[in-house]
C-alpha cells in the first residue's frame, strides 16, 4: 500500500491505496471523486489532476492526445492514467459534485471471471444487478455478452427516513397506505440514480445508454422487495406467514416496469424465500457455492435484516433475525457507514497502553496520542464498534455485562481522548449487545437443528 496525499482549495486528505491502481479508482471510492465521463480509457480528458510529488507511471498515449505540451510540463495528468508508483501528492482543482454513490472497493468484489458471459446475445447486451439492502444499495453494471463488470456504486437507501430497520417501515406503511408509493418510489428512483451515475461516469452517456439495457436484477430481504413494490408487506407482518413464500411481485407489472426509465430491461425480481429471508440470501449462496462445500458450513447475511445459512451436507437450513442496524454503525451516536473517515479497527496499543485505531482512507494505524491523523475520525463504522468493544472488554474498561467499569459519562467514553467523535456510550454497547445477542441466538437455533450435532461443535466454539 502507499500514501496519496489529496490537496485540494478545502484542505488536505491522505488516503491509502494499492500499487498499480490509477488515482481515479482511488478517488472513487471516496468523496473526492473527479469529474469523468468514459470509465477510465482517458477518452473523455476530464478527470484532470495536478501531480505535485511522487513517482508514477509515464504518460500514457491517451495524456498525450488530451494534454498539451504545455500541461504536461505543469504537472497536469489523467487520473485514470495516473497509477503511483509510491507515495505521491496530487492537487485536484475541480472535484465532482459531491454524489451520495461510491464505488465498491475492488477487494469487496467477486471476480469478474467468475460469473460468466452470454456469447450469444446481439442486442442490449448490459444489465444491472442490485442488492437492496435496508440500510445501503449496490448496483452493478454488466456487460452480459462478455461477462464484464463496468462499474460499481454504493450509497444509503433512502428509506430510512422512515425507520431505521424493516419493521419500521412495515408499520408505517400498514398505518398509513398512503405511504406505500413514497417508500416505493424513494428506493427506486435511488436505484436508477446509481445507474445513471455510472452511466453518465464510466460510459459517457445516460439516457441512450438506458434503452441499451436488457436486464435488471434486484435482490433483496423480503421487506425490501415488498416495500420496493408495494405489495406483500401486509402478509410480511403476519407471524402466521413467516415461515411461507410471500407473493413480492407488484399488482400492475406493465405500469410498475414503466417508471423505471429503462424501456427494454427485463425487471426481475427472484422470489424470496420465506417469510424474512429474502433472494440476498439466495444470491449468497449462490455467490459463495455454500452447499458445494464440506457439511458443517455455516454462512452469515449480517445486517439490519441478518440471515443465516446452514449446510449440513445434505440440507440447507436458513433462519433470518432482525438484529438492529448496530452493525453498520446505525443508530449509535457516532455510527456512520464504512466510508472515509470511519473508525474500522481497534486494538490495544502495547507501547502506551491506550488504544490503536485504523480510519478507512487514512495511510496509517493511528495510535491515540501519538502520530497526528492528517484523515480525522469521523465516526465509527460497524466493525470499528465490534472491535472496540471487544478490546475495551479485554482491557477491563468494560464489564461482561456491558457496563463500564468507570463511568465515562454522558459524551461515552472517547477512543480518541482528543475527538469527541470517537466516543462510544452505553447506550451505544446496549444497541451491540441485542444486535449480537440476536444473530447467537439465530445461529445456536440452526445449530440445534442438525440430527448429528457433533458435526457443529467447531462451529459452535
Amino acid at each position: 500500500m502507499l500514501t496519496l496525499q489529496i490537496r485540494t482549495d478545502q484542505g488536505e486528505h491522505a488516503l491509502a491505496m494499492p500499487v498499480g491502481q490509477s488515482v481515479r479508482e482511488a478517488l472513487d471510492t471516496t468523496d473526492l471523486r473527479v469529474r469523468a465521463a468514459c470509465g477510465g480509457t482517458g477518452s473523455c480528458g476530464a478527470c484532470l489532476v495536478r501531480l505535485m510529488q511522487g513517482e508514477v507511471n509515464p504518460h500514457t498515449l491517451a495524456e498525450y492526445q488530451k494534454l498539451t505540451a504545455e500541461e504536461r510540463a505543469e504537472g497536469l495528468r489523467l487520473a485514470c492514467q495516473l497509477r503511483p508508483r509510491g507515495d505521491a501528492v496530487i492537487f485536484l482543482e475541480q472535484p465532482a459534485p459531491p454524489s451520495h454513490w461510491k464505488s465498491i472497493p475492488p477487494e469487496n468484489l467477486l471476480p469478474a471471471s467468475t460469473l460468466g458471459s452470454r456469447a450469444e446475445l446481439t442486442q442490449r447486451i448490459y444489465g444491472v444487478a442490485v442488492d437492496l439492502g435496508t440500510t445501503h444499495i449496490r448496483v452493478a453494471l454488466w456487460d452480459r455478452k462478455r461477462g464484464k463488470r463496468i462499474a460499481t456504486r454504493r450509497g444509503p437507501n433512502p428509506q430510512g427516513v422512515f425507520g431505521a430497520d424493516v419493521l419500521n417501515r412495515l408499520d408505517t406503511v400498514r398505518a398509513r397506505p398512503e405511504r406505500a408509493a413514497e417508500l416505493a418510489k424513494l428506493a427506486r428512483s435511488a436505484i436508477v440514480q446509481a445507474v445513471r451515475d455510472i452511466l453518465a461516469r464510466d460510459v459517457g452517456e445516460v439516457t441512450p445508454m438506458l434503452a441499451e439495457i436488457g436486464e435488471l436484477i434486484i435482490v433483496g430481504n423480503t421487506a425490501m422487495l415488498a416495500l420496493l413494490t408495494g405489495h406483500g408487506g401486509e402478509a410480511l407482518m403476519q407471524p402466521e406467514n413467516w415461515q411461507s413464500a410471500i407473493d413480492c411481485r407488484p399488482r400492475d407489472p406493465i405500469a410498475w416496469h414503466e417508471q423505471w426509465f429503462m424501456p427494454h430491461a427485463n425487471i426481475w425480481l427472484p422470489e424470496a424465500v420465506a417469510g424474512f429471508i429474502g433472494s440476498d440470501l439466495v444470491a449468497d449462496l449462490i455467490a459463495t457455492g455454500l452447499n458445494e462445500g464440506p457439511a458443517g458450513s455455516l454462512l452469515l447475511d449480517v445486517g439490519t435484516n441478518t440471515e443465516i445459512a446452514l449446510w449440513d451436507g445434505q440440507h440447507l437450513h436458513l433462519t433470518s433475525v432482525p438484529g438492529g442496524p448496530a452493525f453498520e454503525g446505525v443508530g449509535i451516536r457516532n455510527g456512520m457507514p464504512a466510508e472515509v473517515g470511519a473508525i474500522c479497527r481497534v486494538r490495544p496499543n502495547a507501547s502506551n497502553g491506550g488504544l490503536a485505531f485504523e480510519i478507512l482512507g487514512a495511510p496509517l494505524s493511528i495510535p491515540t496520542g501519538t502520530a497526528p491523523n492528517t484523515t480525522p475520525a469521523r465516526g465509527i463504522c460497524g466493525s470499528g464498534l465490534a472491535d472496540a468493544v471487544a478490546v475495551l472488554l479485554e482491557l477491563g474498561i468494560l464489564k461482561p455485562s456491558g457496563r463500564f467499569t468507570v463511568s465515562p459519562g454522558a459524551e461515552g467514553y472517547r477512543l480518541d481522548p482528543g475527538n469527541p467523535r470517537t466516543a462510544i456510550t452505553g447506550v451505544d454497547i446496549d444497541a451491540f449487545q441485542r444486535a449480537k445477542a440476536a444473530t447467537a441466538a439465530a445461529m445456536e437455533t440452526l445449530l440445534s437443528t442438525s440430527p448429528t450435532p457433533r458435526h457443529w461443535a467447531c462451529c459452535r466454539r
